[in-house]
């Protein structure tokens, strides 16, 4: 089975509350393992690979919960970089106008989020555990 294109289910719509905690989730990126994780942002759930743009290691201060308090950006916790959730794109800290993050494709139907595979982010295993989008 082709892994680009396939949709894996990841959570049900009214897992992701609107700067609320996030949906962890692992892919395959570049031949290794990588942490990912979607929200919901502006009513729309997004998703990226969950790895600081400054220095590669993950977003969350506890697991799930990438939000500074207001709820406006994502931060990493380890260097307090802001990520606008809506783009990726690194609003302030050490990567400020300088890095983003990797978004995961996503679409939202039958009251699911699904992550959209696709040739850099693909599924752990080969077991066809999505369906054809």
């Amino acid at each position: 089975m082709a892994t680009e294109g396939v949709l894996i289910p990841l959570c049900g719509s009214e897992d992701l509350v609107e700067g609320g905690a996030g949906v962890r989730f692992d892919v395959l990126f570049r031949g290794e393992k990588v942490p990912a994780f979607a929200v919901r942002h502006r009513g729309i759930a997004v998703a990226y690979l969950n790895r600081c743009a400054h220095v590669a290691m993950e977003l969350d201060w506890q697991p799930g919960h990438f939000f500074e308090p207001d709820g406006e950006f994502l931060i990493c916790a380890t260097h307090g970089a802001l990520y606008d959730p809506g783009s990726g794109a690194c609003q302030g800290g050490a990567c400020a106008g300088h890095g983003s993050l990797q978004p995961i494709a996503l679409v939202e139907r039958e009251q699911g989020v699904w992550w959209v595979t696709d040739a850099y982010a693909r599924p752990l295993t080969e077991s066809g555990a999505g369906r054809p989008l």
